[in-house]
Order: C-alpha cells, then sequence, then structure tokens
C-alpha cells in the first residue's frame, strides 16, 4: 500500500517526540529531518501544523523557540501506525537521539524570557530544569530591553557557572 509522503513526515514528527522525555523544539525537529533531506522544510512546517491542529500535537512558544509535545491522542495515533515508518528511518532517530539527547534535553531544560514590566523596566526571567523539576528559577529588573535580552542570551551560557556560584555562596 502506498502512503503519502506527508503522512510519513507526520509519523516520524509523533515517533521522534514520543522517543523522549521532554519537549523537543521544532528547530530539533527540523534539524534531524532537513538534514537526512527527507522533506523540505516548508513540508515540514505544514505537517508539524497539521499534528497540531488534529491535537496529536501542542506547542508551546516562547520568543523564538517552539516547543513541541506529543499528546496522549498522538501516542494512541502512533501505537497503530508506527509500522508504517520504515525501520531504518526508526534506527536512524534512535541512533541521532543516543547521540544527541543530553544536549538536546540541556537545550530545553534552560529558558529564559522578558517582558516590560508594569513599573516601565523589564523583568528578565530565567529557568533551569532537570528532569522537569525547577532547580532554580530568577527574576531580574533591568532598566530596558536591550539589557534583558542581553541577561537572556547570557543564561543560556552561563546558566551552569551561574548555579554553581549561587550554591556557593548560599550553602
Amino acid at each position: 500500500m502506498t502512503q503519502d509522503p506527508l503522512t510519513l513526515y507526520k509519523l516520524i514528527v509523533l515517533y521522534m517526540l514520543n522517543r523522549v522525555t521532554f519537549p523537543l523544539t521544532k528547530a530539533q525537529v527540523g534539524d534531524f529531518i532537513l538534514e537526512r533531506e527527507y522533506t523540505n522544510f516548508l513540508t515540514l512546517q505544514q505537517a508539524i501544523a497539521e499534528l497540531i491542529d488534529a491535537g496529536l500535537v501542542i506547542a508551546k512558544s516562547n520568543r523564538n523557540r517552539t516547543h513541541l509535545v506529543i499528546t496522549d491522542e498522538g501516542r494512541s495515533t502512533l501505537s497503530y501506525f508506527e509500522n508504517r515508518i520504515n525501520d531504518s528511518i526508526k534506527e536512524e532517530i534512535d541512533g541521532f537521539f543516543n547521540a544527541n539527547e543530553l544536549e538536546m534535553r540541556n537545550e530545553v531544560s534552560i529558558l529564559a524570557d522578558y517582558y516590560k514590566s508594569v513599573s516601565g523596566e523589564y523583568d528578565a526571567h530565567l529557568v533551569a530544569k532537570e528532569k522537569d523539576v525547577t532547580i532554580v528559577e530568577i527574576t531580574m529588573s533591568v532598566p530596558d530591553e536591550d539589557t534583558a535580552a542581553a541577561i537572556c542570551a547570557n543564561w543560556h551560557k552561563k546558566n551552569q557557572d551561574i548555579y554553581q556560584y549561587l550554591t556557593g555562596q548560599l550553602f
């Protein structure tokens, strides 16, 4: 039986999201699929949008990142149609996660966002999580948007050093 390529791309996305215990970003999913030239960017975006519209995947946006999480309905759908994904594709996905899972988990566990507060200043909200447990959460009020954006960017680079400094000073 011939299958629609878009259906295969949707199943690959569901398989990837089901394979991990943390949200993946659209960019992480895209890196895998586009790097292997399974499809092009626009078709992948269409597949993801249709999964979201069907309630099989939830998308949560934070600034320039969109995190994807498989729903129970998505898991159920995958269990019925997983056999339509070629074993070699599953092996590539599994190998990709074996090689990159720790880095990918860290990427989605460090969150930084900023917003304008009622006082007119900007609040930079910084979070580091480990296995869905918040290990540190900081909100800093700063005078301007550029400073808030710089703090968020540096949080992604220096969160481990900052966490170690705080625990060293407080314990």
